[in-house]
């Protein structure tokens, strides 16, 4: 675990979405630590493998700690460092193919587990380090280097997926919204429990969908993407359900338990049913 290595130089194509989930991720970190009064150093961001993974190296201003760490298990890395001190603010970055392909099965013990980690995914669609090869989020019918005919099989909704499986907070931005998905990570930080927020991140090279998400009026594109109403209820799984559903990206807050408890104050709460015993005490109860 270190931070910021200087010698670093890696670079993300001009236009890729990355950019403004770093300067979102880089807002809310400083919100939080001039709300909480917390020290930069006490926030630690676990980064995976492909282009999303680059962001632990690349956050500009007051530095927290960083782990680069092998792709998949950012989640197993992130609740690792968070059981080791509960005290410290845990972010993860992971992208679509690392944090949903060889990493979706820790989602689950994840969301079970619900320990305060925040989430950040950076959904771009394909697997952009390595050329743009189809991911779970890759739609059907899309030809990539891996899928030369189309591909066959249904891609992923990762919002029902995480609502599905449990997960305490789940939020939806979109990297044109800098403000708004500073604010959802922030919120997704302050979180008693586990929390993701699912970004999309277009990758400008091998998926550049930005006018299907946000429309192109002179292309006759509808937005694909909207902003979740005011009438929306967060705190009711079913519309959340229903929301994620149906056609579109909703954008904004889709859900967040208002009973959420996290892991360690469970633990917490089971040890002072526990008498305390003393060395003596157990020599005690051994001796005739």
């Amino acid at each position: 675990m270190s931070k910021k290595n200087p010698e670093y130089d890696f670079k993300w194509c001009p236009g890729c979405g990355d950019f403004a989930v770093k300067r979102a991720i880089e807002m809310a970190m400083r919100q939080w630590t001039i709300k909480t009064e917390e020290p930069i150093e006490n926030t630690v961001i676990v980064a995976g493998i492909g282009c999303s993974g680059n962001l632990v190296h690349l956050v500009d201003g007051d530095q927290p700690f960083g782990i680069h760490g092998v792709h998949g298990r950012t989640l197993p890395i992130s609740l690792g460092v968070k059981m080791g001190n509960p005290n410290l603010n845990v972010l993860l970055v992971a992208g679509d193919g690392d944090f949903l392909s060889i990493g979706g099965e820790h989602i689950a013990p994840a969301a079970k587990r619900n320990l305060n980690v925040c989430a950040v995914v950076m959904d771009n669609g394909v697997y952009g380090l390595t050329k743009g090869q189809s991911s779970p989020t890759t739609i059907i019918g899309e030809i990539t280097p891996t899928t030369p005919f189309g591909k066959v099989e249904d891609s992923i909704n990762p919002l029902d997926l995480y609502l599905t499986l449990g997960v305490s907070y789940v939020a939806s931005g979109f990297s044109s919204k800098v403000k708004e998905m500073a604010q959802l990570i922030q919120d997704g930080m302050e979180h008693p429990g586990f929390s993701i927020v699912h970004v999309q991140s277009p990758c400008t090279t091998y998926n550049d969908n930005y006018d299907v998400l946000r429309g192109n009026a002179k292309k006759g594109i509808a937005p694909l993407a909207y902003d979740v109403g005011e009438e929306h209820d967060s705190s009711d799984i079913e519309a959340a359900r229903a929301i994620v559903n149906e056609p579109g990206i909703p954008l904004g807050l889709i859900y967040q338990n208002p009973n959420s408890i996290p892991l360690d104050a469970r633990v917490t709460k089971s040890q002072e049913k526990t008498s305390f015993k003393s060395a003596e005490d157990q020599i005690d109860a051994f001796t005739l």
